[in-house]
């Protein structure tokens, strides 16, 4: 599907766009000349729930802002298994930064979990904005790492803990997402079946 990509000052919800993107987390420290700066280089796209916006093995790589929506990080096998790394919803970021900064292929794909609404850009472009603004990229390269370390534990705790356990730790995680994540996503990313998840539920297990 061909989703149109609008710049901020061409979109009729610019405006909130605009506050949306000072809340962001990585984004909200910036002074009013770096907004000006990035907002040009930033094209905003409005997806429908399960657009690709990365795909698994490819070089083109962007930066993405999420302004409304949660995307996942997606890995696929060539038999068609797939296991979710992480969930991001608005405020947050997603990037394939360190794929990109190996020269390698993206290793993960990115899609929406639900209709969502992104700012991006290029990496090298992003990349090319944050060495010019040194407290702007140690942040970012922080909440890279800070991403892969989350990932690692999580994939720990699918050995580690029982079914019930895996499912409590998400919940004290990310309570704001517990409810708005599809069931069948969150199984998937816990390593459950829907219907042992529901179970749990039924039993007050969760």
């Amino acid at each position: 599907m061909n989703i149109p990509h609008r710049s901020i000052v061409e979109h009729p919800e610019r405006n909130v766009i605009r506050v949306q993107l000072a809340q962001n987390v990585l984004l909200k420290g910036m002074t009013a000349a770096q907004t000006m700066e990035l907002e040009p280089q930033l094209q905003v796209v409005d997806a429908p729930k399960g657009h690709w916006l990365l795909h698994q093995g490819v070089h083109e790589m962007e930066q993405y802002f999420i302004l409304d929506g949660i995307l996942k990080r997606v890995v696929s096998t060539p038999d068609g298994k797939q296991m979710i790394l992480r969930f991001a919803a608005e405020g947050e970021m997603e990037t394939s930064y360190a794929a990109w900064k190996l020269g390698t292929p993206a290793p993960y794909s990115i899609m929406g979990v639900t209709r969502t609404r992104v700012a991006k850009l290029p990496l090298r472009d992003w990349v090319a904005f944050i060495e010019y603004h040194p407290g702007l990229k140690q942040a970012f390269e922080y909440s890279v790492m800070h991403h892969m370390s989350d990932i690692m534990a999580h994939t720990i705790t699918l050995h580690l803990l029982d079914a019930p356990g895996r499912v409590q730790r998400f919940m004290r995680k990310h309570a704001d997402l517990f409810e708005r994540i599809p069931k069948k996503e969150l199984a998937s990313y816990l390593n459950l079946t829907a219907e042992t998840l529901s179970r749990l539920k039924a039993r007050g297990k969760i």
